[in-house]
């Protein structure tokens, strides 16, 4: 047994691949999970000094978690490589852009300097944890799995931070973001036109889904090829909008 075998050792933290009969009552009521989530959202708006508006955007982002790790949609992300990505692009271009708005101003203020490293650090660790052999282990190692979305989401959200920020210089922010787009237009390519399946985990767990690994690695391609890149085009163009006048982002974490 190798390295990469050894630490997957046990099941998928969101359960065995689900059925099309019982992907529907595949809800995940982790308590741990619920009870976290709870927490966080409840830490947030006691302590936060943050306008309502912003409140409303951070609880927003948090909803979008809730979605993504207690829907069906968890357990599908074991069986589909394509629900996979769905899972990480709700995470880094819809949860993580939404609760930067709502962070506090001091750690907005704190991120928008350090543009470029939270873009290598978002970029980087997206594509790390879509290495195969790096995905296989966050799949069988519920530890893994976690350092895998937190890193995802934390990464996401403070370069989101960064770019949003009033303070960014404006062609900083918008280069940052045209460039998150790219990265994910490339890595979405790279697995479109892979001749062959790339991730071991889904190699027997497509086909209740009536597609093979390699037309749901192509379908997750996609997905990050277009759809992925286009929250980070629409966050340039609003700051570009902000600079002309037109589109202000008002109550950004005050």
């Amino acid at each position: 047994m190798n390295q990469i075998d050894a630490l997957m050792g046990g099941a998928s933290y969101c359960g065995p691949p689900p059925t099309l009969a019982d992907l529907w009552s595949r809800w995940n009521f982790d308590p741990l999970l619920l009870a976290a989530l709870a927490l966080g959202l409840g830490l947030y708006l006691g302590l936060a000094r943050t306008s309502a508006r912003a409140q409303m955007q951070f609880a927003a982002g948090w909803a979008v978690l809730a979605v993504a790790f207690v829907s069906p949609l968890c357990a599908l992300t074991v069986a589909l490589f394509s629900a996979r990505v769905a899972h990480h692009l709700l995470l880094v271009a819809v949860a993580a852009p939404l609760l930067a708005l709502g962070l506090p101003e001091a750690l907005r203020r704190w991120a928008s300097p350090h543009g470029a490293v939270l873009l290598l650090a978002h970029t980087g660790l997206f594509w790390l944890w879509h290495v195969p052999d790096a995905y296989a282990v966050a799949l069988g190692n519920d530890a893994v799995y976690w350092l895998m979305q937190t890193s995802l989401l934390t990464s996401a959200m403070l370069f989101w931070a960064g770019m949003l920020d009033r303070t960014a210089r404006p062609a900083a922010a918008i280069g940052g973001l045209v460039a998150a787009s790219m990265q994910m237009g490339l890595l979405g390519a790279l697995l479109t036109f892979a001749p062959e399946p790339l991730y071991a985990p889904h190699l027997d767990t497509t086909a209740a889904y009536a597609l093979s690994a390699v037309a749901d690695q192509q379908l997750a391609g996609l997905m990050m090829w277009v759809p992925g890149a286009l929250p980070y085009l629409a966050g340039a163009l609003v700051v570009l909008m902000r600079v002309l006048g037109t589109a202000p982002l008002r109550g950004e974490g005050r």
